[in-house]
Formats: structure tokens, sequence, C-alpha cells
């Protein structure tokens, strides 16, 4: 008995034997674009004021040589960032696994 594949684009059964028919060739169709480099990231942005000199760039390359030149880290306005990070509750901690051993009966 010969082996045979499932045909994804026919539906049929096909022996590996035999060549593949010409019909059940699927070419690949790549999610490309036509352009030579289609992920370029523009310069452009919607004007801001500067929070180190008070003037508005439309330029982020601009803007960012000006912090460049003052010696300024660009941060954002992420708060995780700039939140300082609090340090867990030790005895917290251990009182509640405490609690969790003795509910599960393990006497700890």
């Amino acid at each position: 008995m010969a082996r045979q594949r499932f045909c994804k684009v026919c539906g049929g059964w096909h022996r590996l034997d035999a060549p593949w028919p010409d019909a059940c060739w699927r070419v690949p169709e790549h999610a490309r674009s036509h352009l030579a480099a289609p992920m370029i990231i523009g310069d452009g942005m919607t004007p801001v004021r500067s929070m180190l000199d008070g003037k508005i760039y439309d330029s982020k390359r601009a803007l960012r040589a000006t912090y460049k030149a003052a010696g300024v880290t660009e941060v954002g306005n992420d708060v995780a960032l700039t939140r300082p990070r609090r340090r867990p509750d030790r005895k917290g901690v251990k009182a509640a696994v405490s609690r969790a051993f003795s509910r599960a009966g393990l006497g700890a």
C-alpha cells in the first residue's frame, strides 16, 4: 500500500510516490509591502512644548538634540518608571503564609 498525504488545497489524498499535482501547489503569499524598507519611523511628530527651554518642537531629532546638549534624560509620562518602588512587608507576608498553613491543617 502506498503512503498518502492529505492535501490542504484540494482536500483530497495524494500518493507520496507520485509527483504532487500542479493544481495543489500553493504559492506562499508573504505579507510584505512593495516598498524596499516599510519599517521606517519618521522624524515628525505633533508639536510639543519642551520642558527644558519652553520652545515648541515638531521634530524628534531637534527636541532630543536640546536634551542631549543640556545633559538631560528623556523619561516620558509612564508613572511606573517615576514612581518609587515599595518594598514588600516581610512580617505581613510571613503572617499570611502562617495563616494559610494553619487553615490547610499543616500546623506551621
